[in-house]
């Protein structure tokens, strides 16, 4: 298992690519009634396409980065074809690995990683992973790995080290299906999967020792009228095509091709292919509800939403699977609600009538200034793209998803647009993986936090307030997760404790403070 402790040890990645980036739709509920409406977006209208056959807005440019079957841009590394799923992570030089999957079937598939310098040039390239099959989506870990899916019938995911330093490692606990992306929960500790099948489900896999994936327990969403959500056990996760997941759970919720997976600050965004729609989890209370429904507006721009991921500014780009009347779009849906184009790639090198490619893995790099995107079948085996231009990295004033409509008890003006953690936690719990903490900033601060309790420490002595837990961090601007781990006097007064404690959790930033209740249960 490839623990974040121990990539920061080898000072292989910096601690910002743990990072990750600010939710835009921080009730669920209130999306639903008012799905992202069809406007020009923050970037305005495309322009003609550049020299790449790339249309886009007004002061952004592209680049290849590689293409099927050919050396990577400034390397010998030949790129496998057809590339998927990506994901970029820090370097402590300033610079970035972006790892690519590589959906070739009949294990000829895999993903390799591409390290870029601060400024942007290409150092070099490799192979993360091999000799497996249809790699399509995956995830980023909040330790710096990346999760390799496999997106066939019997499939597996793989745990990748973007540096190459460590092997991957195969997860059969988190279900063998037709896995297409993952996205983690860091706060409730859980892995969100999709299944890329019609009468797919959406699971969710809660490990017995985070962040370590090789054991668990893996559940299946039934969802039901109003939105709320339960989750049903999966009796035999490595069933296969011989018993299939799907199968197992009486009224399991179907989701119609579960493609693109992202976590952002307490809620889950789904993209479901089959029937154009984007869906919202709230981690919290377990709601789900949609903030994107093409049938809602009759000139909606996006069809067939695939890969997706969130920019610093709280924007989530979303890519079109194949098919439709206008296809190759890049769309963003942004905090203020709009969905626009933002990109469109055109000319018959991305094949056209039933062999059209698709576009695939977006994502940015750690500064949110420059946007990767693919052409999975482009000039035949596919081809990398590099957007880099004016984009936002800061959340707008006003929109849905900021301190106005952030998780209570935050108030504006308290430096915090959002401060989760469990409501209740069992003790046995608290004292092996402490308390995680997922905090959202405005900008960079420093976050001083507190776990403390008012409890009799010495029989026949009154009760006093003890400080059980504190941390203090310097975190960048947008969310991040932060285990509180007991002290010695927490131990200590805890040890071998029976009864229900009432603690409060605070965050102090900029001098303001904020308070929440976590009920500590036996």
């Amino acid at each position: 298992m490839l623990t974040r402790r121990q990539l920061v040890r080898s000072g292989a990645l910096a601690a910002g690519s743990f990072t990750i980036a600010p939710a835009f739709w921080r009730t669920a509920r209130a999306s639903a009634a008012s799905p992202a409406r069809p406007a020009a977006g923050p970037y305005g209208e495309l322009g003609p396409a550049d020299i790449n056959g790339i249309r886009l807005p007004k002061g952004f440019s592209s680049r290849v980065i590689a293409r099927g079957g050919q050396p990577v841009l400034g390397t010998d590394y030949l790129l496998p074809a057809f590339p998927d799923g990506s994901a970029t992570y820090a370097l402590p030089d300033g610079g970035w690995i972006l790892t690519v999957n590589s959906e070739v079937p009949s294990r000829g598939g895999g993903a390799s990683a591409i390290v870029f310098g601060p400024d942007g040039a290409v150092k070099d390239a490799y192979r993360i992973l091999g000799n497996t099959s249809g790699n399509c989506a995956g995830g980023k870990t909040p330790w710096g790995t990346w999760l390799s899916c496999e997106e066939v019938d019997d499939g597996l995911i793989w745990e990748c080290d973007p540096t190459g330093a460590r092997p991957a490692v195969v997860l059969p606990a988190l279900g063998r299906f037709k896995h297409e992306a993952a996205a983690v929960d860091p706060v409730h500790q859980h892995v969100y999967l999709t299944e890329d099948l019609g009468d797919g489900g959406l699971y969710r896999f809660t490990p017995d020792r985070y962040p370590e994936l090789l054991k668990g327990q893996l559940e299946a969403a039934i969802v039901a009228p109003g939105g709320k959500v339960s989750w049903a056990p999966i009796p035999r996760p490595d069933g296969g095509s011989a018993d299939p997941t799907r199968k197992q759970v009486a009224g399991m919720t179907q989701f119609k091709r579960g493609e693109g997976i992202w976590f952002d600050a307490g809620i889950v965004y789904v993209a479901t292919t089959a029937d154009n729609k984007v869906h919202a989890l709230d981690t919290r209370d377990q709601t789900i509800s949609l903030i994107y429904d093409q049938a809602a507006f009759a000139n909606s721009p996006m069809v067939n939403p695939d890969n997706v991921t969130v920019s610093p500014a709280g924007e989530l780009f979303v890519g079109e699977d194949d098919g439709g009347d206008d296809p190759l779009d890049l769309c963003v849906i942004t905090p203020e609600g709009e969905i626009a184009r933002f990109l469109k790639l055109t000319g018959t090198q991305h094949g056209t009538g039933e062999a059209i490619s698709e576009v695939t893995g977006p994502s940015l790099n750690p500064a949110g200034t420059r946007l990767y995107v693919s052409s999975q079948r482009g000039f035949g085996l596919g081809v990398v793209y590099e957007v880099s231009g004016p984009f936002r990295t800061q959340r707008p004033a006003g929109a849905r998803g900021d301190a106005a409509t952030a998780t209570k008890p935050v108030r504006a003006g308290a430096g915090l647009l959002g401060l989760e953690s469990a409501r209740t936690l069992r003790l046995s719990l608290l004292r092996r993986r402490g308390l995680a903490v997922g905090l959202t900033l405005p900008r960079a601060a420093t976050v001083e936090l507190t776990l403390r309790a008012r409890l009799t420490v010495k029989p026949g002595r009154p009760r006093r307030e003890v400080v059980l837990a504190r941390v203090t961090r310097r975190i960048d601007q947008g969310p991040e997760a932060i285990t509180l781990s007991l002290s010695k006097t927490g131990r200590r007064v805890l040890a071998g404790r029976r009864q229900v404690l009432g603690a409060t959790l605070t965050a102090r930033v900029d001098g303001r403070r904020v308070e929440r209740r976590v009920r500590l249960v036996p």
